[in-house]
């Protein structure tokens, strides 16, 4: 599993600070995707457990959130890395374009955003949008928290 880009992220999980990994060989190749080069399983460095547990050591208690931004087609090793963040008490999220994931993917998760980004609908800000921002142990919609006043 190939991660393109590591970044503090403050505004794609409402109220945490997620440690936000973009994952290459996205599938779903959206029109006017403004990761295009996300799109290729090679770009970026792998994603070894070492690195990652490192990254969590560093972060621990310093943020509150580990966000994949795709990764749902390497499930098992998805799954692994989620289970990892939970174990250090991170909540979990997966950004995918996706209308669904496994049962087993859902588990690990504590967020999802599901739904290919439409131009003609828009993104999580626009209340038009396709996309759903879930918290899954509730099962509530939060795109109302993304929308500016």
């Amino acid at each position: 599993m190939f991660c393109y880009d590591f970044q503090i992220a403050l505004q794609e999980v409402p109220g945490e600070i997620s440690l936000c990994f973009s994952i290459a060989g996205c599938k779903i190749h959206c029109e006017g995707c403004h990761s295009p080069f996300l799109w290729k399983e090679e770009n970026g460095k792998l994603l070894t457990q070492k690195n990652y547990d490192k990254l969590l050591s560093q972060y621990q208690n310093l943020a509150s959130c580990v966000l994949f931004m795709g990764g749902e087609w390497h499930e098992k090793k998805l799954i692994q890395f989620l289970k990892t963040a939970k174990e250090k008490n991170f909540k979990t999220c997966l950004y995918t374009g996706e209308e669904a994931v496994s049962n087993e993917l859902l588990s690990e998760l504590t967020f999802i955003k599901t739904g290919k980004w439409l131009k003609e609908v828009g993104g999580l800000d626009t209340p038009t949008t396709n996309q759903k921002f879930i918290e899954l142990s509730t099962n509530k919609t939060l795109n109302h928290l993304f929308i500016k006043n």
